[in-house]
């Protein structure tokens, strides 16, 4: 996949890149996987915001993807690569032996027209999926179970890949794409490969009206606010946060604190921390 440039024809073209769409081979969703997607912009059931910067946006519909990929002896064929706006990552359409139709995370090199296989019996080709058992160390991976049988939750975006490092005592080790080491069990499954869309990270929006569509609102300095809405507000003008390091708008350190609980359940999972050197 390429990116696609433009003439600076106006200052928001000047940098702008979009995707080229190249790996597309079919335009429109299929109607029985789509449902649609209720806008919340950030609220609660309460009417609360509780995630800032989010409202507007270009309406979208959800495509449902199977993200558990049961074992299909006969194989599934790939009838097209679609477009997904609720993910970075593009999306395959297959078709079982029955015509029963689903989508899936099309890894990279995937082509209209190939089977892919799920299962212990599958080949370690890109896009079929195996439990990690039957992977070989070494293997790039996507769409990771954490449980068996709940679906993939691990690596689904654009041009992500993670790598079985090794299996023992009934666990893999699994570097991420973030350079965490993590313990998963064997018999959770795995997609063989690297998500597709993989110049997804070299695409600039080039203009603030690209960024609305997405449904992301602006940001506003702290140091611009009042003192009831932020700590860093307040002030004859510009003036310095008056702490020692910057805070979020409920006093929380940034720029480096861990957040993450230091008695969280699954700590014992994590072999290596991804800023440990």
């Amino acid at each position: 996949m390429a990116t696609k440039n433009y003439k600076p024809t106006t200052p928001s073209r000047r940098h702008m890149s979009s995707p080229s769409f190249d790996e597309v081979t079919k335009k429109f969703p299929e109607k029985s996987l789509i449902t649609t997607l209720k806008k919340n912009a950030g609220r609660n059931n309460t009417g609360k915001i509780t995630v800032r910067h989010q409202g507007g946006g270009n309406k979208k519909k959800y495509r449902i993807i199977d993200f558990k990929r049961k074992a299909k002896e006969a194989g599934s064929t790939v009838i097209g690569i679609e477009y997904d706006p609720n993910r970075t990552a593009y999306i395959a359409l297959l078709a079982d032996e029955n015509g029963k139709k689903s989508y899936v995370i099309a890894p990279s090199g995937l082509k209209a027209g190939d089977t892919l296989y799920s299962g212990t019996h599958a080949d370690i080709k890109p896009g079929n999926v195996l439990p990690i058992a039957n992977i070989p160390v070494g293997t790039f991976i996507h769409a990771i179970e954490l449980y068996p049988g709940k679906g993939a939750q691990l690596v689904r975006s654009a041009g992500a890949a993670a790598q079985l490092m090794a299996k023992e005592n009934g666990m893999a080790q699994v570097r991420l794409p973030s350079g965490e080491v993590r313990l998963v069990r064997l018999e959770c499954t795995a997609s063989i490969g690297q998500v597709g869309n993989i110049e997804h990270e070299n695409i600039k929006l080039g203009k603030a009206g690209k960024t609305r569509h997405l449904g992301i609102r602006p940001s506003v300095r702290g140091s611009v606010m009042n003192p009831v809405d932020h700590p860093h507000g307040g002030g004859e003008g510009r003036s310095p946060i008056g702490r020692p390091s910057p805070v979020t708008p409920w006093g929380k350190p940034t720029l480096g604190y861990k957040t993450r609980n230091k008695k969280a359940r699954t700590n014992k999972f994590i072999v290596k921390r991804k800023n440990d050197k």
